[in-house]
């Protein structure tokens, strides 16, 4: 399997940015000289050598001690153990807030905060909120840069694809008999049981539910409508829960099936064993995640060593043990860093050819047709 054309595939909505995307030109270093020995401002360096080089960087991110995150479950692809990592590497204290929180909830929460020690350095968005916001992001470049697909990232790096996943339904095997197709689930064997991880207007793998059913119910990533219209099927017939599914609703039984990315349904089996994933045949919904760094962030130099360490080969990997797929994946196999195994596991068996994922239009409309159709819906 070609690795660089997967990522390809899954990056549509990354190209369309690129194409249109422009940055105002900005200090790199705020008019100090790091020659002379003045102090630069880290929250207008747009790489490490604009601070003196890495180990600069991390002198300034150890200086500041802490970091905050937003909406980073320890079990959402593996970032317990990324942020244990980076925590160990710099002797940074990383403070988690909100873990649960959706794209559109981290957003609001850096406005909420702003100007205040606890707003969130850096944000882990879904792509329709990452495009709606790029004004709130401090371009940075890391030192992996090349290494990243240009379809992958913003030209200056106002934002960058860290990982990815592949949109499937996770049940209970021991309470439900494996859906093999959309309408399986209509059936009273599903009655009260289908979930979606959050509310598509607001949640990157909600919205992302909703384009994978919408093209296996005869629209696509072009048309969401079909995707809304069987959720209320689904609402119809008594099966949709719009109980909001975690980890511990999983393993106690109250939300028996899931549409979400397959990097948390393969992790929730680590509390329920009877937990399986599948991914019905067909069209494969797969789209990365943002990583991006708060414009406004009280640590900023903090902020830009998480990202260094995200794209880091020690980070990336850890991605790809926790079944997501790293956006620099070539990278690690050209250096052997990578599993043949682990990046079989993390795709689920779908082919690069069948992967869709909408770009900046389809993004918008989709946005549009959710915010009209989606309450109305599932009342």
């Amino acid at each position: 399997m070609n690795s660089r054309a997967l990522l390809r595939s899954a990056a549509l909505v990354t190209t369309a940015l690129l194409l249109g995307g422009t940055l105002a030109a900005c200090s790199s270093n705020g008019g100090d000289d790091t020659a002379s020995g003045n102090a630069v401002d880290a929250s207008t360096a747009t790489s490490a050598a604009d601070l003196g080089g890495f180990d600069a960087l991390v002198a300034a991110a150890q200086a500041e001690g802490e970091l905050n995150v937003i909406a980073l479950p320890e079990d959402w692809a593996n970032y317990g153990a990324i942020i244990a990592g980076f925590e160990e590497e710099y002797g940074i204290t990383v403070n988690s807030a909100s873990p649960d929180a959706s794209s559109a909830e981290e957003i609001q929460a850096a406005e909420n905060l702003k100007g205040q020690d606890t707003a969130p350095d850096v944000f882990d968005l879904g792509a329709a909120v990452a495009l709606e916001n790029t004004d709130k992001f401090a371009p940075y470049k890391v030192e992996t840069w090349d290494d990243i697909p240009d379809e992958n990232k913003h030209p200056e790096g106002l934002w960058v694809n860290n990982y990815s996943g592949v949109m499937s339904i996770g049940y209970d095997s021991d309470k439900l008999p494996e859906p093999t197709s959309l309408d399986d689930l209509l059936s009273d064997d599903y009655r009260g049981a289908v979930a979606l991880n959050g509310d598509p207007t607001q949640a990157g793998a909600a919205f992302a539910a909703v384009g994978w059913i919408a093209a296996l119910n005869g629209g696509g990533v072009d048309d969401f409508g079909p995707g809304i219209d069987f959720v209320g099927q689904l609402r119809g017939a008594g099966n949709f829960l719009t109980l909001d599914p975690t980890p511990a609703t999983i393993a106690s039984g109250e939300t028996p099936a899931v549409f979400d990315w397959s990097f948390n349904n393969v992790a929730a089996a680590a509390d329920k064993p009877s937990w399986k994933t599948t991914v019905i045949p067909g069209a494969a919904y797969v789209s990365f995640y943002n990583e991006a760094i708060n414009a406004d962030a009280p640590h900023p130099a903090a902020a830009r060593l998480w990202q260094e360490w995200i794209f880091s080969d020690e980070a990336q990997a850890l991605f790809l043990e926790g079944n997501a797929v790293p956006v620099r994946v070539d990278a690690l196999k050209a250096s052997g860093a990578a599993d043949e195994g682990l990046i079989e596991a993390a795709t689920f068996g779908t082919e690069g050819d069948d992967w869709i994922s909408p770009d900046q239009a389809q993004t918008e409309a989709a946005n549009a047709v959710l915010a009209e159709r989606w309450a109305a819906t599932i009342k």
